[in-house]
Protein backbone atom coordinates (compact mmCIF):
# COMPACT_ATOMS: atom_id res chain seq x y z
CA UNK A 1 0.00 0.00 0.00
CA UNK A 2 1.60 3.30 -1.27
CA UNK A 3 1.23 5.88 0.72
CA UNK A 4 -0.67 4.72 3.25
CA UNK A 5 -4.40 4.85 1.89
CA UNK A 6 -7.30 2.18 2.08
CA UNK A 7 -7.40 0.04 -0.81
CA UNK A 8 -10.76 -0.68 -1.98
CA UNK A 9 -11.96 -2.77 -4.56
CA UNK A 10 -14.75 -1.37 -7.14
CA UNK A 11 -17.31 -4.60 -7.44
CA UNK A 12 -19.85 -3.02 -9.17
CA UNK A 13 -21.02 -0.06 -11.11
CA UNK A 14 -24.73 1.53 -10.78
CA UNK A 15 -25.86 1.44 -14.65
CA UNK A 16 -27.77 4.93 -14.66
CA UNK A 17 -24.90 6.45 -12.75
CA UNK A 18 -22.12 5.59 -15.35
CA UNK A 19 -24.86 6.08 -18.17
CA UNK A 20 -26.05 9.55 -17.10
CA UNK A 21 -21.98 10.66 -16.47
CA UNK A 22 -21.19 9.00 -20.10
CA UNK A 23 -24.09 11.35 -21.57
CA UNK A 24 -22.97 13.96 -20.13
CA UNK A 25 -19.33 13.70 -21.39
CA UNK A 26 -21.20 13.03 -24.82
CA UNK A 27 -22.81 15.51 -24.71
CA UNK A 28 -19.88 18.14 -24.20
CA UNK A 29 -17.51 16.57 -26.58
CA UNK A 30 -20.47 16.81 -28.82
CA UNK A 31 -20.69 20.27 -28.38
CA UNK A 32 -17.02 21.43 -28.90
CA UNK A 33 -16.44 19.27 -31.99
CA UNK A 34 -20.43 20.86 -33.68
CA UNK A 35 -18.31 23.96 -33.08
CA UNK A 36 -15.52 22.88 -34.75
CA UNK A 37 -17.64 21.58 -37.73
CA UNK A 38 -19.70 24.90 -37.63
CA UNK A 39 -16.89 27.03 -38.02
CA UNK A 40 -14.35 24.75 -40.50
CA UNK A 41 -17.94 24.56 -42.50
CA UNK A 42 -18.53 28.52 -42.32
CA UNK A 43 -15.38 29.43 -43.52
CA UNK A 44 -13.87 26.76 -45.62
CA UNK A 45 -17.49 25.11 -46.83
CA UNK A 46 -18.20 28.39 -49.42
CA UNK A 47 -14.29 27.62 -50.94
CA UNK A 48 -14.83 23.99 -51.75
CA UNK A 49 -18.44 23.70 -52.58
CA UNK A 50 -19.44 26.54 -54.20
CA UNK A 51 -21.98 27.70 -51.77
CA UNK A 52 -22.69 31.37 -51.12
CA UNK A 53 -20.61 32.61 -47.61
CA UNK A 54 -22.72 32.87 -44.39
CA UNK A 55 -23.93 30.94 -41.46
CA UNK A 56 -26.38 28.82 -42.65
CA UNK A 57 -27.00 25.35 -41.66
CA UNK A 58 -23.95 25.18 -39.82
CA UNK A 59 -25.54 26.07 -36.42
CA UNK A 60 -27.50 22.61 -36.97
CA UNK A 61 -23.97 21.06 -36.23
CA UNK A 62 -23.65 23.06 -32.86
CA UNK A 63 -27.28 21.34 -31.24
CA UNK A 64 -27.57 17.76 -32.77
CA UNK A 65 -23.66 16.84 -32.36
CA UNK A 66 -24.26 17.25 -28.89
CA UNK A 67 -27.68 15.17 -29.24
CA UNK A 68 -25.90 12.19 -31.24
CA UNK A 69 -22.92 12.21 -28.67
CA UNK A 70 -25.28 12.58 -25.33
CA UNK A 71 -27.52 9.47 -26.48
CA UNK A 72 -24.41 7.47 -27.63
CA UNK A 73 -22.55 8.29 -24.56
CA UNK A 74 -25.52 7.60 -22.44
CA UNK A 75 -25.59 3.92 -24.29
CA UNK A 76 -22.35 3.12 -24.10
CA UNK A 77 -22.60 3.83 -20.34
CA UNK A 78 -24.87 1.64 -19.67
CA UNK A 79 -23.35 -0.93 -21.69
CA UNK A 80 -20.18 -0.30 -19.89
CA UNK A 81 -20.97 -1.12 -16.77
CA UNK A 82 -23.21 -4.17 -17.34
CA UNK A 83 -20.22 -5.55 -18.76
CA UNK A 84 -17.82 -4.44 -15.75
CA UNK A 85 -20.39 -5.78 -13.51
CA UNK A 86 -20.42 -9.25 -15.13
CA UNK A 87 -16.76 -9.14 -15.52
CA UNK A 88 -16.38 -7.46 -12.16
CA UNK A 89 -18.36 -10.90 -10.72
CA UNK A 90 -15.68 -13.30 -12.70
CA UNK A 91 -12.63 -12.02 -11.89
CA UNK A 92 -12.28 -9.36 -9.12
CA UNK A 93 -13.19 -5.48 -9.95
CA UNK A 94 -10.93 -2.26 -10.16
CA UNK A 95 -8.74 -1.82 -7.19
CA UNK A 96 -8.80 1.70 -5.54
CA UNK A 97 -7.24 3.52 -3.20
CA UNK A 98 -8.42 6.44 -0.79
CA UNK A 99 -6.40 8.61 1.16
CA UNK A 100 -7.31 7.90 4.87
Amino acid sequence: MKGGGKMTELKKINVLSSAKISGVIGVIIGLILGIITALIRAIAGPVFDGARAGLGLEFLYIIIFPVIYGIGGFIFGVLNALIYNIIAKWIGGIELEFKG
